[in-house]
Parts: C-alpha cells; structure tokens; sequence
C-alpha cells in the first residue's frame, strides 16, 4: 500500500473488500431476507473458529473505491448488510452514506471491539471473549447474537445480555462444527430462559453464500 492509498484507506474512500454478493441473510432478526452482504477484510479479534479467517489480513484483499462499491450494491437491493472481518475496523462515514443517497438500509454485524462509524440502521452486536465490545456500543445494538462453542459460553452470553437495552432482541446460535451437541442444549437453556431465541445459520442448509 504507498502512502496515497493509505491516506484514501483512513477518509473512507477505498476499503477493502474481501467481498460482496447478493443472498439471503441467514441468522438472526433479519433471516431470510434478501440483502447485498459487503465483507470487508481486515480483522484482530483472533477467534479460533472463526468461518472467514481468510478475511483477517485486510492487504490479501484488494482496495475498492467506496462510491463505486455503493452503486453496486444498491443497484442490486436496498437492504445491505456490513460483515468482515471486523467492518468497525475502518472508516465507513463515505460508504455509508453513499449507500444512503441510494435510499438504502444499512446493517452491521460486528464485535463491537472497535468504535461506531457511519450511518448505520441495525447493528448486530456478536462479542468475542478475545476482543471485548467497547461499553458504548452495548446500549445501541438492536441484536445481540452470541456464538455457542462450550458451556462456559452461556455463561458468557448473560453477561452480555446484561448490558445491552431491554429493546434488544437476544439470540444464541452453535458454532456450526458443534451444532449436533450445542442446539439441544441452546434449546433446553432458551425453554429455561425465554428471553433469548435461538438463531441458525440457515444459509449453510441452502448451501447459498
């Protein structure tokens, strides 16, 4: 990267996109609808099961101009959906509101580990032990998901609960390789807690992107 591109990479000009498609969001609040996903690479928050670890050296992956990227995506469909990688790793004001201009709605899923930017209508909150949210964002996320992987990750999920907003919709989902163990015990805890619903990557069963 020389030194003009890095200047473009912090004012949210260029990002870099691992990168975007038109599918069908697959968890959460939002499954089954259709939405362009933008993946951007880059990321440090390091989780050992993470399905996209291609995607966390943000220079394997080419710089796009962000004005370019948002007529693409919007000419494709209006809800548009921010994942990574870490997407809160970078500058997304420009992006985000050129996706604006296009009369989009702008999703985000993200630890939280790194401070909001941009213009953004529905965060998805999913914390890492190896990268905590930071405090400020806990209060505005929508929806908070958190990956099952042990026992010890229910624990975990309540104490992120507790500080998110009473608004907020609560979910849990298996880590895809511990699905066969994990879900029958998401199930037996959610019957127990009904506050929390469970979220399944159905994109994964469609055998779609």
């Amino acid at each position: 990267m020389n030194k003009e591109q890095d200047i473009l990479l912090k004012e949210g000009k260029i990002l870099p996109v691992m990168e975007h498609f038109y599918t069908l969001q697959g968890e959460g609040a939002h499954s089954g609808k259709a939405a362009y996903f933008i993946r951007l690479g880059g990321c440090d928050v390091g989780c050992h099961w993470c399905d996209v670890k291609e995607s966390w050296d943000a220079d394997l992956h080419p710089l796009m101009e962000v004005e370019e990227l948002a007529i693409t995506a919007s000419k494709e469909c209006k809800t548009i959906i921010l994942t990574g990688g870490e997407p809160l790793m970078w500058n997304l004001e420009i992006l985000t509101a050129k996706l604006k201009e296009q009369g989009c709605t702008i999703h985000i899923e993200t630890s939280g580990a790194y401070p909001l930017s941009g213009y953004l209508d529905w965060i998805t909150l999913s914390p890492k032990k190896t990268g905590l949210p930071l405090e400020a964002i806990y209060q505005k996320a929508h929806e908070l998901k958190v990956v099952i992987f042990n026992n010890h990750d229910f624990k975990f999920a309540e104490e992120q609960a507790a500080k998110v907003s009473d608004s907020c919709k609560c979910y849990l989902q298996s880590e895809w390789s511990k699905k066969e163990e994990m879900y029958p015990k998401i199930t037996a805890y959610i019957l127990e807690h009904p506050e929390w619903q469970a979220s399944i990557q159905t994109h994964k069963y469609l055998n779609i992107p």
